[in-house]
């Protein structure tokens, strides 16, 4: 990719993402007292970050929903999320993964119980109901359900799945019910995988944008995968803003960043034998690569923040701090924020992070339980956008920090 190419097409995000929010507020140090002052904010444009939610609004109903969605939009979350994966007869529909045993009703239905099998995603062996073998109509006999067991249980089975069209109609039609444009921040999931089965997402996915009239620099649409060839094919099809996901295996005692297979790099990098991790991909040289085809990079949050754990009885491993009888980020404590976002930054490249949930086991101890004093770190850091389960904690905390 040029150098003027990348100019260009940072030049048109400015104006794309200054169109969708715009405000000020605090992008000092990650932990001051609450009467500082606001000043303007640090990320890439200096426009307020963008608080995308998560499969909708997933902490308080079953994730990609029609329904989780406009909670999301109802709370003003400014992108709503689709995972994209393909059903038998080649539609789009919004599942978190190929395998949606866990995310529907599927096996309480004796109809589908031959489905049931074993297939390999991404190099691992998965049992469930795989999306490619049913049929779109088959998909819509089923209901989503919650599959976190600690969040509501009580709107399992009411929900329809949706296909990738459904959704993008929401978003139009909230939008013109708001008077705000909501943005769709869809995902490929396992490119490989798809492409291996016949069923590549790709072109399906530009369709349904073009079917939809959002295709042009002022379409509110931001494509994300954790993979690095579909990206860059989508480059040279589409103007579109790309995102490069970076993943990880989790972090150990001393919260250094943990990788390990299938979560150490992406995957079509494991079938070609590439010896680049995802931590590869964030170092300088890494950054100027990304840069070649893609606009913004979405690395895990403990890539920006980690947090490191406490082993009072030496045995290697972190203790359970709060004696609740499970080992969770809770038990650990925040690191000093390393320089990811400048650098990334450096490269003409935005930032967003995942995954904000409200739940304490996902907030480290010095956060005290409290999802707005984690948002405000990274806010304050120059974060361009987030991801949240709870987008509503999300943008009560980035209002928090505006003038």
């Amino acid at each position: 990719m040029k150098t003027s190419s990348i100019q260009a097409r940072t030049a048109l995000l400015g104006v794309f993402l200054s169109a969708l929010v715009v405000g000020c507020g605090d992008g000092g140090s990650p932990r001051p007292p609450a009467t500082t002052p606001p000043e303007p904010w640090k990320t890439l444009h200096g426009e307020a970050p963008l608080v995308t939610g998560h499969r909708g609004a997933s902490g308080y109903l079953p994730e990609h929903t029609l329904e989780s969605y406009t909670l999301a939009i109802e709370q003003g979350a400014d992108f709503i999320e689709p995972d994209l994966v393909a059903t038998k007869d080649g539609h789009l529909i919004a599942r978190h993964e190929p395998e949606i045993g866990s995310t529907t009703d599927v096996a309480s239905k004796p109809e589908f119980a031959d489905r049931k099998t074993t297939k390999l995603v991404d190099g691992v062996s998965v049992e469930g109901f795989f999306a490619s073998d049913f049929t779109l109509a088959e998909i819509k006999q089923l209901r989503a359900v919650q599959p976190r067991s600690y969040r509501p249980q009580e709107h399992n089975g009411k929900y329809e799945i949706p296909t990738f069209e459904e959704v993008l109609a929401l978003a139009k039609a909230k939008s013109e019910e708001t008077g705000r444009v909501i943005g769709i921040y869809p995902e490929t999931k396992h490119p490989t995988y798809h492409e291996e089965l016949g069923l590549p997402l790709e072109d399906k996915l530009l369709a349904a944008l073009d079917q939809a009239g959002l295709t042009g620099p002022n379409a509110k649409v931001i494509i994300q995968s954790f993979e690095v060839g579909n990206l860059q094919a989508l480059r040279q099809k589409t103007s579109l803003p790309l995102v490069q996901l970076i993943d990880a295996d989790g972090v150990a005692l001393d919260g250094s960043i943990l990788l390990a297979p299938p979560y150490d790099k992406p995957y079509d990098f494991a079938k070609k034998n590439d010896p680049r991790t995802f931590a590869d991909l964030l170092t300088d040289e890494g950054l100027a690569f990304l840069a070649g085809y893609a606009d913004g990079v979405s690395p895990w949050k403990r890539y920006i923040v980690s947090v490191e754990g406490v082993d009072a009885d030496n045995d290697g491993a972190a203790d359970d701090v709060n004696g609740d009888g499970t080992v969770d980020d809770a038990d650990r404590t925040s690191l000093a924020p390393t320089d990811l976002i400048t650098r990334a930054h450096g490269k003409g490249l935005f930032v967003h992070t995942w995954t904000f949930r409200s739940e304490g086991m996902f907030l480290a101890g010095d956060y005290k339980a409290t999802p707005a004093s984690e948002y405000d770190v990274f806010y304050r850091l120059g974060i361009d956008g987030v991801f949240s389960d709870f987008p509503d904690e999300a943008v009560k905390a980035r209002a928090r920090l505006s003038p």
